[in-house]
């Protein structure tokens, strides 16, 4: 008995930023999606406190790139919650 193979077929790929107004996905420029994003973070800071702030950064990225993910949520954030799941 042959088995049929399904074909992948992958999702098309974004090309512009997306934000939820009132519940909808609408385009949006890359600025105001950056500021969007910026705003929560920020909001949810001064709402709950720097400690509401949690980062999660891959044991397999760069050196570099662990420290600036950890220098953001240390610095920009205010939060000593960061784990770069270096468990091996």
């Amino acid at each position: 008995m042959k088995h049929k193979t399904k074909q992948h077929q992958p999702r098309p790929r974004l090309t512009t930023p997306l934000v939820r107004v009132d519940g909808e996905l609408q385009p949006t420029t890359w600025d105001h999606a950056l500021k969007v994003v910026a705003d929560g973070l920020t909001a949810v800071r001064d709402e709950h406190g720097p400690q509401a702030f949690g980062m999660f950064s891959c044991s397999k990225s760069t050196n570099e790139m662990n420290f600036a993910a950890q220098r953001f949520a240390r610095v920009v954030m205010g939060s000593n919650n960061i784990d770069s799941c270096n468990r091996t």
